[in-house]
């Protein structure tokens, strides 16, 4: 899968004026959901919050699958994931804001239904750890299948400060939901695969070199051009045998035929 990637923009300034609003959307979308984890993780307190986490395999856990992701068992638990949501969510929103958008119901629910079909029974799942799995996820595979420039780097670097998460979805430590981070991260995949040409490429920069090595090749294929002979074909005609011309000439050639020597 590639997708090919187009020349330079037509307006490189715009072009440096929209990136840096997308940039600035990204932040503020990523920062007001972070908000919204710690208004929620305050208010948990006025009551028991376990009904709207996800109980395995049971009709009344289903509703976790909605608010789970909301709640927080303790404040390291909301600050991990509110970092890893912060970095990831503007990495994600400010290359692929149109996909990351479509992939969040995916992520979201996936991240609920792992939990609740492979976690243990009578065990409460929450917290927003598969959403930034699912993040994680989505944004290396999009380099992966679309290759262009911005992608490839926003893979490299979801990998370079969350790769472990490619180990966090199997059983690791007592007390982490490994089944909700295997959720997240299926759904993230999935929507990578669903949603790759949901956000267009965005024009390819050349650099100074690129345009000097173009310029030399060129002037190369110029020199070359004039020093080599062409081809036989292009040679023009000057001079052609018209219909008399080979007719005397039949005429005036004979061919004798020599009988066969007795053996």
């Amino acid at each position: 899968m590639y997708l090919p990637t187009p020349d330079d923009a037509h307006d490189p300034e715009a072009q440096r004026v929209a990136d840096k609003r997308r940039l600035a959307s990204a932040a503020k979308g990523s920062v007001a959901f972070v908000l919204a984890l710690v208004i929620v993780f305050g208010l948990q307190g006025l009551g028991d919050y376990r009904a709207f986490a996800v109980a395995p395999r049971t009709l009344d856990g289903l509703l976790g699958l909605l608010t789970a992701p909301l709640l927080h068992g303790s404040p390291e638990h909301l600050v991990a994931n509110a970092t890893a949501l912060l970095l990831l969510g503007t990495l994600a929103l400010a290359v692929y804001p149109r996909a990351t958008v479509r992939a969040l119901p995916l992520m979201w629910l996936g991240s609920g239904l792992g939990a609740w079909v492979l976690g243990d029974a009578g065990s409460f799942h929450l917290g927003a750890s598969g959403l930034t799995h699912g993040l994680m996820f989505l944004v290396f595979m999009l380099g992966l299948l679309r290759r262009d420039r911005p992608s490839i780097a926003a893979g490299m670097i979801a990998f370079l400060f969350y790769g472990g998460m490619l180990l966090t979805v199997l059983p690791q430590e007592p007390g982490v939901s490994w089944q909700s981070h295997l959720g997240g991260a299926l759904g993230g995949i999935v929507a990578a695969f669903l949603l790759r040409r949901a956000d267009p490429v965005p024009p390819r920069r050349r650099y100074s070199w690129e345009i000097e090595e173009e310029e030399a090749e060129r002037a190369a294929q110029a020199e070359r051009d004039t020093f080599e002979p062409g081809s036989p074909k292009d040679v023009p005609v000057l001079w052609q045998r018209d219909a008399q011309e080979d007719a005397r000439e039949e005429e005036r050639g004979v061919v004798l035929r020599f009988p066969p020597r007795d053996r």
